[in-house]
């Protein structure tokens, strides 16, 4: 058969690593900043676009998106046309998809920063981008299966599997999540409340890390794993196995976020099952990738390369084996809300994402250049400054985790709570300062990659055009002899999609549906009322100013916390929280019992200065609250838009909102004045102590009603 002549593009895959260095650097340094500012208030610099409430939902963003989204395409659009001995789809598609990701990445850095975001943990960018990334991911998808459809390979390689299984779930989780309704041209509201939006959202959150953070680079890691070590991957058999299992099971562990939640107990308990179960295949990804460099150990000692690919692997398990450790409900007890989680997530996040990527890197750059890394000497300096980094970012928040779950559970003789919740924030500081000494040093390896790969691209030439040849796929595929009972849907891309999708979703209907059918699920309260229009408008400030990141509002059945925070939080409580606000980490107490626990003029100096009211407080000043004013002509849409979601407003209440918002500012305001606080009526530190001393009064009413 005649051999057709093609060529690879080696420009998509140049753009693709330029981005991921680009916002790897700026992601990791959005992080340091927010490291730094954990422990230094003054390093908010009192400015709204840079208060951690905002810098923190930026940096997950970059790395999550930016950088990693990036390495995705990079080693997709590398290996994919090699898979398939075939030129990517079209030219066209791959610039539109280069550029237009990156435009929402730019669009997400700035709308973020100015404080427009939905409060939802990895799904904080608004309608619009919401939108945009969308239609990207279709532009990636018709480019990736147009690639696999003009294939000259009828075999699909495992790598394969998972980039189509990641393009599926990954399309599936943003378009369930990203259901709202826009009540402005930057703004909206959940589609789902309370309890349903949080286990919507940690469905999407926790599948946000299985199949943009997983799975993908899963893929990339069968692809350069085996080029790198010059070996083929250890098991085929293994491979099948840990594909399918890996995304049925992992799209179920969503609910163990939400342990000892106001969640409905089954829907705990199934999370807390399947990831348990998520160990075997997680485990079985992990040693095929080390098996297949049996026998090759002699060459990770020399390159750089496999050193960043073995810790990667490595990482990965520790990271696959602590997520279902701390999925088990005698463990969450103690881990929930605390830096244990941080440490977790950042296991994974600098060990494999982060240290997959720069072996991937630096092993492409040379490839595409045709020229050799311009010094391995610096490479291996790289990642042993960046294994150093891991660990000194790691263990200290472990330490920190620890620390934080004894104290705020300890009782002294009397049964009284023996340490105040600030006095558990200024034990740990010290550990907050080692983490980022540890973040400093994994930068600073960054910036010696890019010094590394400047100097490479310096001594080579790019290869736009690769040149190849391959002979065509024939019209009908001949198979002899016995098959392997896989091989069907190896050569049937279309099928693994429609399969792919079938596993993913199972899942996801059987967990959620349940909460929005069986009304048991959510027990009404009678006392539950609609906020206030001026709570309302706090309540978007207290989101817009990212205060989720550090507070929660949900009281967890426990004995230390019913006696530090209050009644513990019930299903029924949430039904108009549009999104919900349980939060997933108490750098600060916990506020769903807040309301009426202070005075007014203690919430307004506290947002003025927290050290006033709380020395030794690490939390930022709010100065702009007291001359931003509140958007009154904005509390219509507002007001419509939860009554198209269900809130029972009443009806023309839209029209006369503005008039019950000045009733309830002037009564405030006017309370202030006692103290001897004036400040305008209008003024938006007005609308967020009103929405901080509604949190959690419904539940008192309910209780003195009962009494």
């Amino acid at each position: 058969m005649q051999l057709e002549k093609f060529y690879y593009d080696n420009k998509i895959v140049k753009w693709f690593a330029y981005a991921t260095i680009l916002w790897g650097a700026v992601g990791m340094l959005a992080g340091l900043l927010a490291a730094i500012q954990i422990y230094l208030p003054a390093a908010n610099m009192d400015l709204p676009m840079t208060t951690f409430g905002r810098v923190r939902p930026l940096h997950t963003n970059a790395v999550i998106f930016a950088f990693v989204g990036n390495g995705i395409f990079m080693g997709v659009y590398y290996s994919l046309q090699r898979l398939c001995k075939a030129r990517m789809f079209s030219d066209a598609l791959s610039k539109i998809h280069f550029w237009g990701w990156q435009l929402i990445i730019v669009l997400a850095a700035v709308t973020l920063l100015a404080g427009y975001t939905t409060g939802k943990e990895y799904a904080e960018l608004e309608w619009p981008i919401d939108i945009l990334i969308t239609l990207i991911w279709v532009v990636f998808g018709i480019n990736m299966f147009g690639t696999i459809l003009k294939r000259r390979e009828s075999h699909l390689y495992v790598a394969i599997w998972f980039y189509i299984g990641t393009w599926v779930t990954v399309a599936m989780l943003h378009i369930v999540n990203s259901f709202e309704i826009p009540f402005s041209f930057m703004k909206s509201y959940s589609w789902y409340a309370g309890v349903q939006d949080a286990l919507v959202q940690w469905w999407y959150g926790h599948n946000a890390v299985a199949f943009f953070l997983t799975t993908p680079y899963l893929g990339i890691m069968y692809y350069f794993l085996p080029k790198a070590a010059n070996r083929p991957v250890y098991s085929y058999r293994l491979s099948i196995i840990h594909f399918w299992a890996l995304i049925f099971i992992y799209i179920w562990a969503g609910p163990h976020h939400l342990l000892y939640t106001a969640l409905p107990d089954w829907a705990q308990s199934l999370g807390t099952v399947f990831s348990v179960m998520l160990i075997a295949p997680s485990w079985g990804g992990m040693l095929n990738g080390l098996f297949t460099l049996r026998g090759a150990w002699d060459k990770v000692r020399e390159d750089p390369i496999l050193k960043f690919l073995v810790v990667a692997i490595t990482c990965y398990g520790m990271a696959t084996f602590e997520g279902p450790m701390l999925s088990l409900k005698s463990v969450n007890a103690i881990s929930h809300f605390t830096d244990w989680t941080i440490a977790h997530v950042h296991v994974g996040a600098l060990g494999w994402n982060g240290f997959l990527t720069f072996g991937v890197l630096y092993w492409i750059i040379p490839k595409i250049f045709n020229t050799q890394l311009y010094s391995k000497k610096l490479a291996t300096t790289h990642f042993w400054i960046g294994t150093i980094g891991i660990i000194l970012y790691a263990v200290p928040l472990y330490w920190a985790g620890f620390a934080q779950a004894t104290m705020w559970k300890t009782f002294n003789e009397d049964g009284i709570l023996k340490f105040q919740f600030l006095e558990t924030v200024t034990n740990i500081l010290p550990m907050y300062v080692l983490r980022s000494v540890g973040g400093f040093l994994y930068l600073t390896g960054v910036f010696i990659m890019v010094y590394n790969i400047w100097k490479t691209v310096a001594n080579g030439k790019l290869v736009a055009n690769e040149a190849a040849e391959a002979a065509p796929l024939p019209k009908v595929i001949e198979t002899h002899g016995k098959q392997h009972w896989h091989r069907w849907i190896e050569r049937r891309p279309i099928q693994l999609l429609v399969f792919s999708l079938v596993a993913v979703a199972i899942g996801g209907i059987l967990e959620i549906v349940p909460t929005f059918l069986v009304k048991s699920n959510i027990p009404t309260i009678t006392s539950v009322k609609p906020y206030t229009p001026l709570e309302l408008q706090g309540r978007d400030i207290y989101i817009r100013e990212g205060c989720y990141t550090c507070h929660s509002q949900m009281v967890r059945p426990f004995r230390d916390e019913v006696e530090r925070y209050g009644e513990y939080s019930k299903a029924g409580e949430f039904v108009y929280d549009h999104p919900f606000q349980w939060g997933s980490k108490r750098t600060g107490p916990d506020l769903a019992r807040i309301g009426g626990k202070y005075s007014n003029a203690w919430h307004y100096n506290h947002m003025l200065d927290p050290r006033i009211m709380s020395p030794g407080s690490i939390m930022p000043n709010y100065p702009w609250l007291f001359d931003n004013q509140i958007d009154t002509a904005i509390t219509g849409a507002k007001i419509r838009a939860m009554q198209t979601l269900g809130v029972p407003y009443p009806e023309g209440y839209d029209k006369t909102a503005n008039d019950d918002l000045r009733a309830q500012a002037k009564q405030i305001t006017e309370n202030l004045r006692k103290d001897k606080l004036s400040t305008s009526s209008n003024a938006e530190i007005i609308a967020l102590i009103a929405y901080l001393q509604r949190v959690g009064t419904d539940i008192k009413k309910q209780q003195v009603a009962e009494k």
